[in-house]
Order: structure tokens, then C-alpha cells, then sequence
């Protein structure tokens, strides 16, 4: 695939979902690209007011007011300057997201940048845009978004980087690596990311419907029964032995590591709300397949058993169904 960058100076962008994560990324880029935001929800108080972004690592009291349309149709390129980069941060709800983006992907110059949860998410971009570089991001960074346009972003920032496939080219995932990096953020870039999403997977699958279910923090969640951590280490097991059957090892201790995580914040009070639970409190569907429901079919394909996850899939599944009636 031959690859020439836009004949504007600065890489030209359009991000795709503006909510806590892609604002954070939106205020990064802007700094060092020609930035457009598709916002929906928050589309009137962003436009009126912009953002501002109340962060442990980038300041409080951030201010900046983004370019922002409500669709990819507003945002089609109308002149040559064609989008270098288009960043979807929505929700990784199967089935719409490749549609509406299409007016903004040129064929074989737009790179697709995936910065989502869960796993088996590439795939359905992939069979839609074929002739066009696509970018998996692994992200670190809990946010928030209330009210709208009002970011608050914890004491993490950092994404992991790779082409989809891992047999694809990697120059786009390095120079997309590289911008991130010059607009101040945290990013490497790896020969294949997909471990990287198991190993996050830990904590999404385990930790998102768990609080989801139960409208707790994670260490509420912990500090509620005696049961509950034999239970989240039950659940992320399941979620290491899927993983190593597709060649993908998490040792024993990683996981021990990642629920010790949530563990070690209960004598501090710093529960954290997946992003699950956030949007379950907002009526807002949430990302079932991707982060739960995928890895449990894969698991099945496998004949690995994960029956705890399973269970946690039929609620959540129920749960996500009864919003969407709301």
C-alpha cells in the first residue's frame, strides 16, 4: 500500500466518539494536528463551551474548544485535504461504527485507528475497509465525562500500539506511535498487540460486568463479601486459560497482580467505576460483545471452560438489552 501523508503541514485527523478517553486524545492531537471531532451527545455543550480537562498528569482546569461536527457526513472531506488519521473512541458496539465513518475514509490513504476494549473487535473494519491501514490500541487511561464536557482523568495515560493484522505493515501503527508521542502522551508501539488486549481483557472482563451488575466500585465489590476476591480471581482465570489457547500466555502472577491492584486501593477509598458501570448509571448501552461475549465464544471454539464468565455474559447481555428499551 503506497502511503502519502495530506499536502497539510500538520497530519489531518478526525476523531470519532468525544467522550472521556477520546477528549484526552483530542486535546493531545490538537496540540500538533488538524483536529475535527464528531461528538453526538455532547455535541451543543462542546461546540458552545469546548472542554476542560481536570487531570493528574496534564493540569487542572485544561481548557480547549475543538472543531466539532455531529456526523462523519459533516465532516466529509470537501477539497483534496483527505484525513490522515480517522480515531474511533466509541463504544465497541458491533455492527454501526464501519457505516457511519465511511464518509470520511479515502481507500488505501485512511489509517482506522481502534482505540477500544475487548477483543475480536479489528475484524469487522478490516472486511469493510481492506485497502486501508488498520491501527489496535490497548488504552490506559480512567476518565470521566460529567457533566458533558467536564473531563476528569486519573493518574494513567498510555496506549499500546499495533497493525491489524500483526502480518500487516507496521509503518502506519510507528508514525501514529510517534504523534502520540509528540502531542505528550504515553505510547509504544508492538509487532503484535493482541496479547496486549488479553492481558487487559483481565480486568475488563472481570471487573466491568461484576460492577456493572452490582452499580459498585471495584473495591466496594471486594470489600462487600469474603467471597468476592476467590471469585474475581476465579473469573480472571478463566480469562488467562482462553488467552493461552490462542497463544497468547498470562502467568498466574500477572493476574494476581492486576486484582492486586484493586486490593491495594480499598484502605485508600479510590474505588474506581469501570466504564461499564459508568454507562449502565448514564442508560447508556454497553460493550457486552466486545468485552465479555467475544471471549467467551472464543473460549467455546476452544472447548476452554469458563463458566463464571459465562454467567456474567447471560446478565450482562439481559442488562444491556433492557437499556436499550429504555
Amino acid at each position: 500500500m503506497n502511503f502519502e501523508m495530506s499536502s497539510n503541514p500538520q497530519p489531518k485527523v478526525l476523531l470519532f466518539g468525544a467522550g472521556s478517553v477520546g477528549a484526552v486524545y483530542l486535546y493531545l492531537l490538537s496540540k500538533i494536528t488538524d483536529t475535527t471531532a464528531v461528538c453526538r451527545s455532547n455535541y451543543d455543550t462542546v461546540k458552545e463551551n469546548g472542554f476542560i480537562i481536570n487531570s493528574s498528569i496534564f493540569g487542572q482546569g485544561v481548557h480547549f474548544k475543538p472543531n466539532v461536527v455531529r456526523s462523519c457526513e459533516e465532516a466529509a472531506p470537501k477539497t483534496s485535504e483527505l484525513y490522515d488519521y480517522i480515531i474511533v473512541c466509541s463504544k465497541a458496539i458491533p455492527g454501526g461504527v464501519p457505516k457511519l465513518i465511511a464518509p470520511v475514509v479515502t481507500p488505501g490513504h485512511t489509517a482506522i485507528v481502534l482505540i477500544q476494549n475487548g477483543v475480536g473487535i479489528e475484524d469487522e473494519y478490516l472486511q469493510a475497509y481492506p485497502n486501508n491501514s488498520i491501527i489496535s490500541c490497548v488504552v490506559y487511561l480512567p476518565a470521566s465525562q460529567r457533566p458533558a464536557g467536564v473531563i476528569t482523568h486519573g493518574e494513567v495515560e498510555k496506549l499500546q500500539i499495533g497493525a491489524y493484522p500483526s502480518s500487516a505493515s507496521s509503518v502506519r501503527a510507528q508514525a501514529f506511535t510517534e504523534l502520540i508521542k509528540s502531542g505528550g502522551g504515553t505510547a509504544e508501539c508492538f509487532d503484535d498487540v493482541q496479547p496486549k488486549r488479553w492481558l487487559k481483557l483481565l480486568i475488563n472482563a472481570s471487573w466491568n460486568p461484576i460492577c456493572a451488575l452490582t452499580l459498585s466500585k471495584d473495591t466496594d465489590v471486594l470489600a462487600a463479601s469474603s467471597e468476592a476476591t476467590e471469585v474475581l480471581l476465579a473469573v480472571m482465570l478463566e480469562i488467562r486459560d482462553i488467552a493461552a489457547s490462542y497463544g497468547h500466555t498470562i502467568t498466574r502472577e500477572e493476574v494476581e497482580f492486576q486484582l492486586g491492584r484493586a486490593q491495594a486501593r480499598i484502605p485508600k477509598n479510590a474505588g474506581i467505576e469501570p466504564s461499564m458501570l459508568q454507562d449502565v448509571q448514564a442508560s447508556r448501552r454497553i460493550e457486552v460483545e466486545a468485552i465479555v461475549g467475544n471471549p467467551v465464544r472464543m473460549g467455546k471454539e476452544k472447548n476452554v471452560p469458563c463458566v463464571r464468565l459465562e454467567m456474567l455474559y447471560v446478565l450482562v447481555k439481559a442488562l444491556d438489552i433492557q437499556i436499550s428499551k429504555r
